[in-house]
C-alpha cells in the first residue's frame, strides 16, 4: 500500500474528544503532532488552544482556569478563549504580539472535533455523518483507546472484516465472513464494501442479540456494509436477520430487516503522532432501545473485542518499524482499504504547496533567435 511523506491531512475534522470528557477543567490532547488545551466555558462552548504558552512554552494544560480564561501555571500569563494574551504580570501594557493559536473546534454526533488545518476552511458541514450515535432512534455508547499504531493501520483493520474469523472467532467471526464474497466501490471521498452472508449460523455475539431481541435461534442472513469517509471515519451497518425472511436486497430493492438486529458499529481514528492515534468507537442498535443494562453490556463486551485488535495493530506497528523499509503485498480482501489509502494520499496531496514552473526555452530562441 502507497503511503506519503506526511502520513495525514490537515485540513479535516478530527475528534479531539467524547463530549462528556470536555469539562470546565484543562484537557491536553495531541492531534496531527499538534498539542492542544481543551475547555468547556462557563457558556458550555468549547475553547481549543495550542499548548504553549506565548511567553516560555509553558503547557497551557499544566495551568488553571480563571473563569473562561487561562492562566499559565509559570509566569501568570492570561489568555481567553481565543488565544489573545489578556494579562501580563509586572507590567500595564500588553505585547500585542502575546497570543497562542486558537482551532476551530465544534460539537456533533457526541464528539468535540477540532481543525488543524487552515482555519478558513473549517466548515462544520465537513464533519463525518455519525448520527447514529446521538439518533434518539437508536441506543449505544463506546469509548476511547489510543493505539500504538499509524491511524491507517485501523482504517486498514476495519475496511476488510475477514480477520473477524481470526481474530475475534470467539465473539463476532465465523468461517462464513472469510469465504463470503464482497463488493468494493469508490466515490470523490468514500469507499464502501459490502458482504451479505446468507442462511449461516450466527457468530456467538449475533446469535445471542437475535435470541435477546426476537426469541429466534436457527440460521441467519447476516451483513456487514462497511463506509469509509475520508481521511479516518469508518461507520459500519451490521446485523442478522432470520434467514430468508427477506433483509438482502433484490434487483435494486432494500431489504426488509424488521425480522432482525442492526447496529451500527462507529469509528473515528484521530492521528495522534506519525506512529500512534486516539481510536475514537461507539456501537448503536435500533432494538431493544430501552433497556440500559444492554447498553452497558454491549459497550463492555465491544470493549473486549477492540482490545484484542488493538494488541494485533500495535504488534503489526512494532514489526513494521523493524522492517521499515517492507512494501505491504495486497489480497482481494484488500480492495477497500486499498481504496481508503489513496483517497487519504489525495486529500494529502491537495494541501502540498504548489511551486510556479519556469518555462524552459532554447538558447537562441530566447536569444531572439541570434547566433
Amino acid at each position: 500500500m502507497s503511503t506519503s511523506s506526511s502520513p495525514f491531512p490537515l485540513n479535516a475534522w478530527y475528534a479531539a474528544a467524547y463530549d462528556v470528557e470536555l469539562k470546565h477543567a484543562l484537557l491536553a490532547r495531541t492531534v496531527c503532532n499538534q498539542k492542544l488545551v481543551l475547555y468547556r466555558r462557563t457558556d458550555g462552548q468549547v475553547a481549543a488552544l495550542e499548548d504553549a504558552c506565548w511567553h516560555r512554552l509553558m503547557p497551557l494544560s499544566m495551568g488553571r482556569l480563571d473563569g473562561d480564561e487561562l492562566v499559565c501555571g509559570y509566569h501568570g500569563l492570561v489568555y481567553n478563549s481565543q488565544g489573545r494574551c489578556t494579562h501580563m504580570p509586572s507590567q500595564e501594557t500588553l505585547n500585542p504580539s502575546a497570543c497562542v493559536r486558537a482551532y476551530p473546534a465544534v460539537e456533533k454526533h457526541r464528539f468535540v472535533w477540532v481543525w488543524p488545518g487552515d482555519p478558513a476552511k473549517a466548515d462544520p458541514a465537513l464533519v463525518p455523518d455519525m448520527h447514529w450515535n446521538d439518533d434518539p432512534a437508536w441506543a449505544g455508547d463506546g469509548k476511547m483507546i489510543r493505539v500504538a499504531c499509524d491511524y491507517r493501520l485501523v482504517v486498514d483493520n476495519l475496511m476488510d472484516l475477514t480477520h473477524e474469523t481470526f481474530v475475534h472467532g470467539s465473539s463476532i467471526g465465523n468461517r462464513a465472513v472469510a469465504e463470503a464474497p464482497f463488493v468494493a466501490t469508490h466515490g470523490d471521498r468514500s469507499a464502501t464494501v459490502t458482504r451479505w452472508m446468507e442462511n449461516i449460523d450466527a457468530p456467538p455475539f449475533w446469535a445471542a442479540q437475535i435470541r435477546h431481541a426476537h426469541g429466534y435461534q436457527g440460521k441467519v442472513d447476516r451483513w456487514q456494509i462497511i463506509r469509509f469517509e475520508g481521511p479516518c471515519t469508518v461507520n459500519i451497518d451490521v446485523g442478522v436477520a432470520e434467514a430468508g425472511s427477506g433483509a438482502v436486497p433484490r434487483d435494486g430493492a432494500a431489504g426488509d430487516r424488521s425480522q432482525g438486529v442492526n447496529g451500527y458499529v462507529l469509528n473515528t481514528i484521530t492521528p495522534e503522532t506519525d506512529k500512534s492515534c486516539l481510536y475514537f468507537w461507539a456501537f448503536a442498535r435500533n432494538y431493544c432501545i430501552g433497556e440500559q443494562r444492554l447498553t452497558h453490556e454491549l459497550r463492555e463486551g465491544v470493549a473486549g473485542i477492540f482490545r484484542e485488535d488493538e494488541l494485533v495493530l500495535e504488534a503489526q506497528q512494532r514489526a513494521i518499524d523493524e522492517r521499515p523499509d517492507y512494501s505491504f503485498y495486497n489480497l482481494n480482501i484488500d480492495a477497500g482499504a486499498m481504496w481508503a489509502r489513496r483517497l487519504i494520499d489525495q486529500m494529502i496531496a491537495k494541501e502540498r504547496p504548489r511551486t510556479a514552473a519556469i518555462p524552459i526555452r532554447p538558447a537562441a530562441e530566447a536569444a531572439g533567435g541570434r547566433t
